[in-house]
């Protein structure tokens, strides 16, 4: 005979769409069910933010009461909205697939500037009522306005929609979940090892009684295999004491390698978060090696081979976090005369000096679309009004080349580059495919010693110019921009060396903070 039980749900679209979908599952594994709808706190108090309410468990503790007293048997959870100690008698039985984990940014059409990070204007009102939300937005764009915005996943929509706000963060889970039109709007997809997400966002949790054997055991058929990454993430959240209100982000992802770990943590939203990213195999380990870290208080000097401005986010996050940054690059580039630009189908960007100088002596045709090496690049194109379509990812431009290489048919890419640039991205494709221009050289200045703790390197041509005429010192950690750039220091023998998840300055960041500890990757 098989099981017969009662689900508990909040009475939201969201809520209800979480019970419905668990219902079919447990009906494919022959448990009948019924769904109870359960009001809790969160949903009763609609007029301020989660981190001005007291308390926690705003959208659990009248569901986990009713399942104490036996009137429900299961409880269907949004998993980032469960405390991360189980009350006594109870227990997760089982996390489902999980849904993508992304945040959105929905942007009203008139707020769009795809000049800006996160193609947002300037100043605008962006709704959310997250600290975690609030402390990341900050770190990005301090000039927008943040306003509390509560409500379920429609109303804030909704809310959107009738001009209160320029733009929402919202999780991607929810809308894809209710499959929602939002045509009207700007979507911008956040890649969730930026703007860090939620422990556990996008999974459910399946919460019952410990006593009920019979039922666990049914529950468990529904376990994926990411189930492990889940309490990975909400090991970091437990450490850190907090509920889903805390300003706290945690990323983990699986990879041939291994998994890959984002952490985005802060005390109050306000401050300035310290951000690490890690990699191992033993979830278990990696989350005591995060929470170390997090606690670690250690102050160290940071030099990095590029000039840096005031909005440089690798200068803004670190100074925030103690650390003291001087910026100064190693070489000086020359442009080179472009007197004939190739025909081509597409054009490949292999660097920000070489959007500077092509762009600054170009004098043919608009240039609307290009493809860059990576998210730097990218932002420097976007200012001067370009799309840009294929965007590298990673430090390894061999494995950025492969991908590009999938990309671009029969066409001819124009690679503008630097006169002594890496070839890799140009090798991974066909010969007959490749054109150059070459728009600038690297001419090396004569630095002296740097007696900074940790050097980051962001060119093969800088590391030349300074390991040509000095050495690392005792103590010295180095962090390289990506595999190009370590080999040249391989060259000058050295060999313990950092590479970030990806070649811009908040992942240089990230190596950076995360240097401590032995952290090398």
């Amino acid at each position: 005979m098989s099981l017969k039980i009662t689900i508990g749900s909040r009475g939201s679209d969201l809520a209800l769409w979480q019970a419905e979908h668990v219902k079919v599952l447990l009906t494919d594994i022959g448990v009948e069910t019924k769904i109870k709808v359960i009001n809790t706190q969160g949903d009763k108090i609609q007029n301020i933010g989660f981190d001005k309410m007291e308390g926690k468990g705003f959208f659990t503790k009248e569901i986990e009461a009713e399942l104490l007293a036996g009137y429900i048997d299961l409880a269907v959870h949004s998993h980032k909205d469960l405390e991360t100690i189980q009350p006594t008698g109870l227990c997760i039985a089982a996390v489902p697939e999980r849904e993508d984990a992304s945040e959105l940014l929905l942007i009203r059409k008139e707020s769009v500037d795809p000049s800006q990070l996160f193609s947002l204007k300037n100043g605008s009102v962006v709704g959310t009522s997250s600290a975690r939300r609030k402390n990341q937005l900050k770190l990005f764009r301090p000039d927008v306005e943040i306003m509390d915005l509560r409500g379920n996943v429609p109303t804030r929509i909704n809310k959107l929609r009738d001009g209160g706000y320029d733009a929402i963060l919202i999780a991607k889970a929810g809308v894809s979940r209710l499959k929602l039109d939002l045509s009207d709007l700007h979507v911008e997809e956040l890649d969730p090892r930026y703007f860090i997400p939620a422990p556990a966002q996008g999974a459910l949790a399946l919460q019952i009684r410990e006593e009920d054997l019979e039922l666990r055991e049914k529950l468990s058929l529904l376990n994926t295999e990411e189930v492990d990454l889940v309490h990975l993430e909400r090991a970091i959240l437990r450490e850190f004491q907090g509920g889903c209100q805390v300003p706290l982000g945690v990323h983990a992802e699986r990879k041939e390698d291994g998994i890959n770990l984002w952490v985005s943590a802060a005390r109050e939203w306000e401050n300035a978060p310290k951000r690490i990213y890690m990699q191992g195999n033993d979830p278990e380990e990696l989350a005591d090696r995060a929470s170390t870290l997090l606690r670690s208080e250690e102050r160290s000097s940071v030099f990095i081979s590029r000039d840096l401005d005031d909005k440089s986010i690798f200068k803004k996050l670190l100074e925030e976090n103690g650390l003291k940054v001087e910026g100064n690059s190693l070489i000086r580039t020359e442009a080179i005369s472009l007197e004939e630009v190739p025909e081509y189908e597409r054009i490949f960007f292999a660097s920000r000096n070489g959007v500077q100088h092509f762009f600054d002596h170009y004098n043919g045709p608009k240039v609307r679309n290009a493809d860059a090496i990576g998210p730097g690049t990218a932002s420097a194109l976007k200012v001067r009004g370009v799309e840009v379509g294929f965007i590298g990812d990673g430090p390894d431009t061999a494995i950025i080349g492969a991908d590009y290489s999938k990309q671009i048919k029969s066409d001819r890419v124009l690679f503008v580059t630097a006169e002594q640039g890496s070839r890799k991205i140009q090798n991974a494709l066909p010969k007959n495919q490749v054109l150059e221009l070459i728009a600038y050289r690297s001419i090396q200045l004569d630095p002296g010693p740097i007696d900074a703790g940790i050097l980051v390197f962001t060119s093969p041509s800088n590391v030349q110019a300074y390991f040509e005429k000095n050495e690392l010192t005792d103590g010295q950690k180095v962090i390289t921009i990506g595999t190009t750039t370590k080999e040249t220091l391989m060259e000058f023998g050295i060999r313990s060396v950092a590479i970030p998840w990806a070649s811009h300055e908040l992942a240089l960041a990230d190596a950076v903070l995360s240097s401590k500890n032995g952290n090398d990757q």
